[in-house]
């Protein structure tokens, strides 16, 4: 069986491979894709799979788009970090729908509905899709992330947007709790986060940095310009907010 998986994360990714050679030898990867544009290109230049694995929100808009690009036939199991609120639609239309972090058994149940109802290619999926479609533009859906992935002792955890204190780059880019502590993310780059983090409750400080609204202790503002914002997570710890970013950053907090 011939397996696209488009996902954004490569931690996802890469695990998903992993867990669906595992159950299923027959299954080949042909190719991991990580944004609306890269997945239109391939899936017009080449013959599609048996199946596609697809992350709902991607670096260059939601999944959806790449339907309004190009005709697909192939049945699709969605990956999501969203809740139930933006799965509605999915449920009927799709042929099932994996909450991240991806747990094996659902997705062995996943696998096992594929074979019994979608064995087969070409029996009505796009009409499927369509309606998927419809529901979608009726249907108001999360443009954020409610849960972030990290590196945890031997494993990967979801963390809750509302217990992450800040995002920080330092050679890797880390994730740093409520509780102060320090996680290994695997975003290159801290644009992708700001990308996807809701800018209501998150803010670029500056290049290296993205602070939660709710873990601002106090700040204060400096003749240069610059302000020095204190967490709650650590007393010792001070970011500061580039003079280009001040005013918007007290807006913000003042809102």
């Amino acid at each position: 069986m011939k397996v696209v998986i488009i996902e954004d994360e490569p931690l996802v990714a890469k695990n998903l491979t992993r867990l669906l050679k595992k159950m299923d030898g027959t299954i080949e990867v042909l190719v991991v894709l990580d944004a609306v544009a890269s997945s239109v290109k391939w899936l017009k230049e080449n013959e599609h799979p048996d199946l596609l694995f697809m992350d709902i929100q991607l670096a260059d808009g939601v999944s959806f788009d790449i339907f309004n690009k190009v005709k697909i036939e192939t049945p699709v199991i969605f990956t999501t970090a969203y809740n139930e609120y933006a799965i509605r639609a999915f449920k009927v239309n799709s042929v099932d729908y994996l909450l991240k972090p991806i747990d094996e058994d659902q997705l062995q149940l996943a696998l096992d509905k594929f074979k019994k109802y979608f064995g087969q290619k070409n029996n009505g999926i796009a009409e499927q899709f369509k309606s998927l479609l419809e529901n979608m533009q009726n249907n108001s859906t999360p443009k954020f992330k409610e849960r972030f992935l990290a590196h945890y002792k031997s494993g990967i955890v979801p963390v809750p947007e509302n217990r992450v204190s800040y995002f920080v780059k330092d050679v890797v880019i880390y994730l740093v709790t409520t509780e102060n502590e320090k996680m290994i993310t695997d975003y290159s780059t801290i644009d992708e986060i700001e990308e996807t983090a809701n800018p209501e409750h998150f803010f670029r400080a500056n290049r290296q940095s993205i602070i939660h609204i709710d873990q601002i202790d106090t700040y204060k503002k400096h003749d240069t310009g610059k302000i020095e914002v204190h967490l709650k997570c650590d007393k010792n710890l001070h970011l500061d907010v580039s003079r280009e970013k001040a005013n918007a950053f007290v807006d913000w907090v003042s809102r």
